[in-house]
């Protein structure tokens, strides 16, 4: 399983506010087509997010995403539940996250990554630290790493090639 928060990993951080109530937020392509190469591959997705947002919603349904956790404060009781949902075990998962309120899943789960501009205290505790900032491909950098990791790349792409 691979569990993402979205705000600074899946974008850049930024929320754009427009004066009739709407949200903008803008997200990497890259970062997509590697969520659907994973998921091809057997993972399960997952977002835990602590903003609720339409524009999250409509972005999980676009990547067949459907566990999807908007507005929640404590994310790691969340991924307990999908854990046991699925029959996983904490070391089983992957989850990318880039500020305080992911540490707790950051110090929990076998593969805790997060973005180059993610907090200082995130880095500390992460196993893998991106290259890439948070909405510009770093999902996607992580997703290809544990998937060379798997020797599941290859395969996955031989489609394109």
């Amino acid at each position: 399983m691979l569990a993402l928060d979205v705000d600074g990993v899946l974008t850049n951080g930024q929320v754009i506010l427009g004066n009739n109530g709407q949200e903008f937020k803008a997200f990497n392509i890259r970062d997509g087509l590697g969520i659907k190469l994973a998921q091809e591959a057997g993972i399960v997705v997952a977002i835990i997010t602590g903003r609720t947002s339409e524009v999250v919603e409509r972005r999980a349904a676009e990547l067949g995403i459907t566990e999807i956790y908007q507005g929640i404060g404590e994310k790691l009781p969340v991924l307990h539940n999908l854990i046991e949902k699925y029959g996983l075990s904490m070391t089983q998962v992957a989850y990318i996250g880039d500020d305080l309120n992911d540490l707790p899943i950051i110090k929990s789960v076998g593969f805790g990554a997060t973005v180059a501009d993610g907090a200082e205290e995130v880095k500390k505790h992460a196993v893998y630290v991106s290259p890439l900032k948070g909405g510009k491909g770093a999902v996607r950098e992580v997703l290809e790493f544990i998937l060379k990791s798997q020797a599941k790349w290859d395969k996955l792409i031989a489609k394109y090639l």
